[in-house]
């Protein structure tokens, strides 16, 4: 029987411990067993801070930090692929060469591979499944659109049918912007590589295809 006496005792000290105080005020912060970092230093700006070597409460940017806010977004033709007097910029405004063509064929083969097709064709998986409407790179319209316009369908998604329904929806918050160029500028490998001719190849490496 004593050891029930305990428990009871136990029982009844913690029931009071935890609901007889309920609506009390207290002038002090209460007990934080788990306080999960709750609570965290805040320090003025341009004070001193001796946590750090240097002394300083600021820190500097950690280096390629991007601002939320986007401070450069005023460059039209990087951000929006169009030229200062608003027409679509027709070559691409970064520097085209292998590392941007893999890092587009990657992107491409990510988020555009599925219903554009791995040529550009518009024969993607999603065709398998119901998706009968998507475009081929390699039709003369969309051969005929410059950097900016394909760079804008990216970042913007496909103009809006008549119904009011997009085809596309907007990439730009899957990609960056130098990641759409890339792929823009994989776009346009595949536009060539399905219309190229001999006369294309490099004199160089012409006999390597008995050329």
């Amino acid at each position: 029987m004593r050891h029930v006496y305990f428990a009871t005792f136990l029982v009844v000290v913690l029931a009071v411990s935890v609901l007889g105080f309920r609506g009390d005020r207290f002038k002090h912060p209460p007990l934080e067993l788990f306080p999960d970092m709750d609570h965290q230093a805040h320090l003025k700006p341009q004070a001193g801070s001796a946590f750090f070597s240097d002394g300083r409460a600021d820190r500097p940017l950690p280096p390629g930090v991007v601002p939320a806010s986007l401070p450069l977004d005023d460059d039209d033709g990087l951000y929006r692929g169009q030229a200062a007097d608003g027409s679509w910029l027709k070559t691409i405004p970064v520097a085209v060469d292998a590392r941007l063509l893999a890092r587009g064929q990657d992107r491409y083969g990510i988020y555009c591979a599925p219903c554009h097709g791995a040529l550009g064709d518009g024969q993607g998986i999603t065709k398998q499944y119901g998706m009968s409407t998507t475009p081929s790179y390699l039709d003369e319209r969309r051969l005929g659109l410059t950097a900016g316009e394909l760079f804008s369908t990216i970042t913007n998604g496909s103009p809006p049918t008549p119904e009011g329904k997009r085809n596309m929806l907007p990439y730009a918050d899957k990609l960056a912007p130098e990641d759409r160029w890339a792929v823009v500028a994989y776009v346009r490998a595949l536009q060539r590589a399905q219309r190229g001719t001999p006369a294309d190849v490099p004199a160089d490496h012409r006999k390597e295809l008995g050329l």
